[in-house]
């Protein structure tokens, strides 16, 4: 049974709601947003991360700033220095469902996109589904991508897959985009590549920032906290992706680290929208390392199980044994 509550208390602000079954529990925001604040098993450790407003804020040209406040937030890409950063600081619109919460965010007032994040809880398990949706309200057409960014809770290990790996000459053809930064240090510690993942983890000691893209085509990623498994499921979607073809980003710094999914760039008329699909789900009682084998033990079993279900997400490809 799913529980959805008024006035819980969070971070210092009195009026989230918080949404439960028996396995999981979610908190949003309803003072600033939207934002999903909150991700854990019932009374646990969330595995998503927030900061202060107090400890960073961007400034911009719309008379207040933007919060680094943490959590799942909704974006659209290309990231633009003065487009990107319209302020989320206002209450957002609530709209309960048997299962969770949509919430609204007031126009964006230089582009005239209206942004929602429908949050939905199965009735068992830990599985969240979240619809992503940006309408164009305004009366210019647009081209923009959807763009899904969690921020995790600090000291984790971030986990992406490669692509297959296949021995030369076997097959001769790239396998997919990896795209780089100005800022980009391959050499980086944080960062350790291999032939089945690629890992990147988060060190609350290191200020300078990292952040690589993709194309992920196996429809996940997952982030290892403690005992906490997190996995970030989305589907790989054709068409243009920003950033040299990205539809998989993450960015670090000593404050957070964060998974990102990213949409087709779309031209977005006036009174169209464009929706943008993840799926989560946290398992506990798994450690993970950084040692390949021991990644391919931890979540193989659990993306044969999320592959059986085809109905729940038909797109996620493990990687092979």
């Amino acid at each position: 049974m799913v529980t959805i509550t008024d006035n819980h208390p969070l971070h210092g602000y009195q009026q989230n709601i918080r949404i439960a079954n028996d396995d999981v529990e979610l908190v949003v925001a309803t003072e600033f947003g939207p934002r999903v604040m909150h991700y854990a098993k019932v009374g646990g450790r969330s595995v998503l991360g927030a900061i202060s407003p107090q400890k960073h804020s961007h400034p911009t040209g719309f008379g207040e700033p933007w919060h680094v406040y943490g959590g799942h937030r909704l974006w659209y890409a290309p990231e633009h220095a003065v487009r990107t950063y319209w302020p989320d600081n206002q209450p957002v619109t609530v709209e309960k469902q048997p299962h969770g919460v949509k919430l609204t965010q007031h126009i964006e007032g230089h582009t005239g996109i209206r942004k929602s994040i429908t949050v939905t809880l199965s009735e068992q398990g830990s599985e969240v589904r979240l619809l992503h949706r940006l309408e164009n309200e305004g009366s210019q057409a647009l081209q923009l991508a959807p763009w899904a960014i969690s921020v995790m809770a600090e000291g984790g290990l971030a986990i992406f897959p490669q692509a297959e790996f296949v021995p030369y000459p076997q097959v001769l053809s790239p396998a997919r985009p990896l795209v780089l930064w100005p800022f980009t240090r391959m050499n980086d510690p944080r960062f350790t590549w291999g032939d089945r993942y690629f890992t990147l983890r988060h060190d609350p000691a290191r200020a300078d920032a990292q952040k690589v893209g993709f194309y992920n085509k196996q429809g996940y990623m997952a982030y290892a906290l403690d005992d906490l498994l997190f996995i970030k499921l989305h589907v790989p979607e054709r068409g243009h992706h920003a950033d040299f073809g990205c539809n998989v980003e993450t960015f670090t710094n000593d404050m957070l680290l964060e998974l990102e999914t990213l949409g087709p760039v779309a031209k977005l008329d006036p009174g169209a929208h464009v929706e943008h699909s993840e799926r989560w789900r946290l398992h506990d009682g798994i450690r993970v390392s950084g040692d390949e084998a021991a990644i391919a033990a931890a979540l193989t079993p659990l993306l044969h199980d999320i592959q059986a279900r085809n109905s729940t997400h038909p797109s996620v490809k493990p990687q092979p044994g």
